[in-house]
């Protein structure tokens, strides 16, 4: 029966508009479980304070937006006189490496990447005082074999995006208009984007809505062949939060499907302002021990 299902959803993802390419769509419906063992090697000469952008897909590949958006944060860790460092390699969480960075970016990271251990040595480093950035693919799984995956690095459950259209100009609406990571918008934000929907709001406690996104501005519809299913959450549908993990805290941005998205410059500026925030004092706003 699943096997069914994959090959409707395939057929209709191909008849919808969106052609199968390479492995880019058929790791969604045969995605690897393969964890690297042999970490890579970081420059001695690493500047201080850094990033590691970490962008591994062992389920869609959201290659159109990695190739485009990896230039971005090295431009921006060139600009801030950051130290950056970008691998597809998971061997790469482990304690010792870990501590040479200030902000993990998940970049559109999606399947079982991590083995156990790395896993383990994630969570202790942004529970004592890291910042992790999860963009876009990373919370776009419809399902985890890592349950923290969702709940403590996104937050929240993806269910789905519009299709046919799936990109959509729609409208942002800034909620913490004061937030270092958005006080270069205004109220509103209009964009085109492929809209993320999650089983429910993530807000609550230890969680910061920074921005939702305005239902009545596009169609929140998944429409492919024989489905056609209604993706709508209501008033409250977050597209951008933030959340403590221990003393570190997380940020999550369901932006950035597209190769244009990193080019826009209102979305430059969040990356740069969201990774300057999270490598900023964890202590600021992060006292709750945990998300959940």
């Amino acid at each position: 029966m699943r096997n069914r299902v994959r090959i409707f959803l395939a057929l209709g993802i191909l008849l919808g508009g969106v052609p199968l390419v390479g492995c880019d769509t058929l790791r969604v419906f045969f995605p690897s479980s393969h964890h690297d063992a042999v970490a890579p090697s970081i420059p001695d000469d690493l500047a201080h304070p850094a990033i590691l952008v970490f962008s591994k897909t062992n389920g869609f590949r959201h290659g159109e937006a990695i190739d485009a958006g990896i230039p971005v944060f090295r431009a921006i860790a060139a600009k801030r006189g950051w130290g950056v460092f970008a691998t597809e390699n998971g061997a790469i969480h482990t304690p010792e490496l870990l501590s040479r960075f200030d902000v993990v970016v998940w970049f559109n990271v999606s399947g079982d990447v991590l083995a156990d251990e790395q896993r383990d040595a994630l969570l202790d480093w942004i529970g004592r005082g890291g910042g992790f950035f999860g963009v876009h693919g990373t919370g776009g799984d419809s399902s985890y074999d890592w349950e923290e995956h969702r709940d403590v690095l996104v937050g929240a459950q993806f269910i789905g995006h519009p299709m046919n259209p799936q990109f959509q100009e729609g409208t942002i609406r800034v909620e913490a208009q004061e937030h270092p990571a958005m006080r270069h918008l205004g109220p509103t934000w209009v964009r085109v984007e492929e809209w993320y929907s999650f089983e429910e709001s993530p807000r609550g406690p230890g969680v910061q809505v920074l921005a939702t996104l305005d239902e009545s501005t596009f169609s929140p519809r998944m429409q492919i062949m024989m489905i056609d299913r209604d993706l709508r959450m209501g008033d409250d549908h977050p597209i951008i939060w933030t959340h403590c993990v221990g003393r570190g805290r997380a940020l999550y941005s369901a932006l950035g499907h597209q190769a244009v998205a990193y080019s826009e410059p209102e979305h430059l500026t969040f990356l740069e302002e969201a990774t300057a925030w999270l490598m900023s004092t964890p202590s600021e706003g992060c006292e709750i021990p945990s998300l959940k």
